[in-house]
């Protein structure tokens, strides 16, 4: 993967996790532990989509 893959696939998760966080916040869950476990969380499939040898955007398929 070239530079600007790997900048647009953190870019990317990037955006996943900051909506998933964001989400439980604007919803009035304001606790740190609780919103740090969604940061967490919100990059499993992002991870998962990156380590697959088949995903061809993204993924360790990916040219």
């Amino acid at each position: 993967m070239n530079k600007k893959t790997i900048t647009a696939a953190l870019y990317s998760y990037g955006r996943a996790a900051l909506a998933s966080v964001a989400a439980l916040y604007m919803s009035g869950i304001t606790d740190p532990k609780v919103l740090a476990n969604a940061l967490v969380a919100s990059l499993i499939a992002p991870i998962l989509k990156g380590i697959d040898p088949k995903e061809k955007q993204f993924g360790l398929g990916a040219k």
